[in-house]
């Protein structure tokens, strides 16, 4: 009987960590993205970190990987909200154009140190999504597996991402919307697939919905 409530213990833990998830909303937020027609998203700003380095990792190599996964989750993004387009009130900027046009002027690296309204400006667009994502190598994937044979699919842990996802009225820089998400990823799913839950959960609390 111990044994039982531990495990569900473990699993209520588990399930109550990889949902949570927080909210802003500005109380200007339905006027000022009332007059937004054209936004766009920014490239991530993506941070890898790993309990334990794995074998011939380098510092270049998890800078090489950190900038992959920017712009693969920009264009994931971009991917997704594209598909359900015919539901929200804005067009969404082409992220190569997004991505052409800052490194045009310098700030593609620089993100960071510039004003939304600045980027805003000249991206010529009503708003611009700014997003970082954290991905954390927490666990052993041999524990993990064996973990999940155990006692079931969901316990095995082997890292997190955290997503914040804001929009900032291109106007004048406020912050309309902000919205984060934390996930684990199990030994059986992949980091693509924890990210594409992301966006999932984005999608339903994108604040252009109609």
């Amino acid at each position: 009987m111990k044994k039982l409530l531990a495990t569900m213990l473990l699993l209520f833990t588990l399930m109550g960590y990889s949902q949570e998830k927080q909210i802003f909303e500005s109380p200007k937020m339905a006027a000022i993205i009332a007059t937004h027609k054209v936004v766009a998203i920014l490239p991530f700003k993506a941070t890898i970190a790993y309990k334990k380095l794995p074998k011939g990792y380098s510092e270049d190599s998890r800078i090489a990987e950190e900038h992959s996964m920017s712009t693969q989750m920009q264009s994931g993004l971009y991917t997704y909200l594209l598909r359900k387009l015919d539901d929200y009130t804005v067009q969404v900027q082409d992220v190569d154009k997004t991505n052409t046009l800052l490194k045009k002027a310098g700030l593609y690296d620089k993100l960071d140190e510039t004003s939304a309204e600045e980027i805003s400006k000249i991206l010529g667009v009503d708003a611009v999504i700014k997003c970082s994502y954290v991905y954390e190598k927490t666990g052993s994937e041999g524990a993990a597996l064996v973990k999940t044979l155990l006692i079931g699919f969901g316990t095995g842990k082997v890292a997190t991402g955290g997503l914040t996802m804001q929009v900032n009225n291109g106007a004048d820089g406020e912050l309309v919307w902000r919205f984060y998400k934390q996930m684990a990823e199990d030994v059986l799913s992949s980091p693509s697939a924890m990210m594409e839950r992301m966006m999932r959960k984005v999608g339903r609390n994108f604040p252009y919905e109609k």
